[in-house]
């Protein structure tokens, strides 16, 4: 399985063109040969607050958005675990709660996380694909 950062979630619903080959082979890949994608649930929080705030247009009522995603991923749940790696993590990793959160998630199920945001992928603190 591989995680998949909320700004992919977004992009593969509203325009792929974001996404870079190296992702988009990757996606393919596991959704075909794996055990397909997986999102922590946070992400489905992040979504709705993107939509709230109007930087996503729906066109579908936000429920039914939210539940087409479940229905696309595997939702991984917020651990304990998960939770006390987010607080190990270094002090050059980005300090937002939902990217620790997801980065920690990537970690103690030994995922690699597919994710554009150049802070992440500089840490080096997980395997990241993009």
């Amino acid at each position: 399985m591989i995680l998949v950062d909320t700004h992919v979630v977004v992009w593969l619903a509203f325009d792929e063109s974001r996404i870079s080959k190296k992702a988009k082979a990757a996606i393919a890949d596991a959704r075909k040969n794996t055990d397909g994608l997986g999102i922590s649930d946070i992400t489905l929080l992040e979504l709705a607050t993107l939509a709230r705030k109007g930087r996503i247009r729906l066109d579908i009522s936000l429920e039914t958005f939210l539940e087409e995603v479940e229905s696309r991923f595997v939702v991984l749940p917020i651990s304990g675990r998960a939770c006390a790696r987010a607080m190990e993590l270094p002090v050059n990793h980005p300090k937002d709660p939902a990217d620790r959160i997801i980065v920690a998630t990537a970690l103690v199920k030994g995922h690699s996380l597919i994710t554009a945001d150049e802070k992440i992928r500089r840490s080096k603190t997980v395997q990241t694909i993009w």
